[in-house]
């Protein structure tokens, strides 16, 4: 059960801003060593909060879209590296009940999560196929092999690799007509093998390696979800909402710190010709406002969205699209906003403000891309 009191914010929000803050005296050092933030997520799983989107009857604080999207945010403004860590599982335990699972290992994965703070994340970019929201068949394949399946292939941006105890790797059967979809993975099987390649400008402690997998046995009902390639073409309302809106709340919660760190810049800063702090000039005013006004926009976008979907009308796959690629955009310009009011301080690593632009220009690469966002919403005004 939710904790709330009357007028005041759900108690979750509050331990995030708290964990938030924390993890931002101490990401920059991850950053710096690329290195799985392993103390941060270990204090998201003593404060309770890896399962709390997982349903009630499995163990989970069956929390919505809305609040979750508040944590991420509070979470991302710290430490964005393991709220991206953190999206995926709450995506993830938030909709699969939902799906075609089998549900004794739907049980066993979130009860898993919500007992253990077990992580679980999607691996299914490939360095031929790229992501498969584009079409075509993973080389990533599973062989009968007696009463299960024997999984081989290789996965890469493997986002939080070295933390996950569960990947839902996405591969296709050896079969006459193959058959794609969701092989889910125990990451310390025989067989998997992660490779230390992700070296990247931003997001540097979210451990996306490669994953190898020689094969790797997995029993029968592992095979969570096969269909015809054709059956994955269009993807559910719902859990697009819940992958876009997570990750818009992310991003928004980087430019938010940014924005924290330039205020107190320009009232701090006091050139010795003007004598007195840079916030008093109505020029750098004007300059945050623009700043404040691209959170802003985010803030509303996310949570009117978030709160459709949990009164069970979520908008459009194409509709949240749209939201998680304006406010990826809005939160890169309130960044790139703040760094020319900054100058060279700015752009120091003593300070955190380019670390955390550097964070916000990843959210271009997660799906569902600009190119893709743009040609849906062209193809639907123009009726086609």
């Amino acid at each position: 059960m939710l904790i709330t009191s009357l007028n005041a914010e759900p108690a979750e929000i509050e331990i995030a801003r708290g964990l938030g803050n924390a993890f931002a005296a101490t990401a920059a050092e991850d950053d710096l060593g690329a290195r799985f933030p392993t103390r941060h997520v270990t204090a998201l799983r003593r404060a309770g909060l890896l399962a709390l989107t997982a349903p009630e009857r499995f163990g989970g604080q069956g929390a919505g879209l809305a609040l979750a999207a508040q944590v991420i945010r509070q979470i991302g403004r710290g430490d964005p590296a393991v709220a991206l860590v953190l999206v995926m599982q709450y995506a993830h335990l938030a909709t699969l009940h939902r799906g075609r699972w089998p549900e004794a290992l739907v049980a066993r994965v979130v009860h898993a999560a919500a007992t253990e703070g077990a992580l679980i994340n999607a691996l299914r970019v490939e360095p031929a196929l790229g992501t498969p929201m584009r079409g075509g068949l993973p080389e990533t394949v599973a062989r009968r092999s007696g009463d299960g399946w024997l999984l081989s292939g290789c996965k890469i941006y493997s986002t939080g690799s070295e933390g996950l105890r569960w990947g839902v790797v996405w591969a296709r059967t050896d079969e006459d007509e193959p058959r794609v979809g969701q092989f889910v993975v125990p990451m310390q099987a025989e067989g998997v093998r992660i490779i230390p390649t992700w070296d990247t400008l931003g997001l540097r402690a979210s451990s996306s390696h490669d994953v190898e997998f020689h094969d790797v046995h997995l029993p029968a009902d592992h095979a969570a979800d096969l269909r015809r390639p054709s059956e994955w073409a269009i993807r559910g309302d719902e859990a697009a909402a819940w992958a876009s809106l997570l990750i818009a709340a992310l991003y928004t919660g980087v430019a938010e710190a940014g924005r924290d760190w330039i205020v107190s810049f320009l009232k701090s800063r006091v050139p010795a010709n003007l004598g007195k702090p840079l916030a008093e000039l109505p020029r750098m005013q004007e300059a945050v406002g623009a700043i404040e006004t691209r959170i802003a926009v985010n803030l509303r976008l996310v949570g009117s969205a978030a709160t459709e979907t949990d009164a069970g009308q979520p908008p459009s796959a194409r509709e949240t699209g749209i939201i998680k690629h304006v406010a990826t955009e809005n939160a890169i310009a309130a960044l790139e906003g703040a760094l020319k009011l900054a100058g060279n301080h700015g752009i120091s690593r003593r300070n955190p403000l380019e670390r955390h632009y550097r964070d916000a220009l990843c959210g271009r690469i997660h799906s569902p891309q600009e190119d893709s966002v743009l040609l849906a919403a062209g193809r639907a005004a123009l009726g086609l």
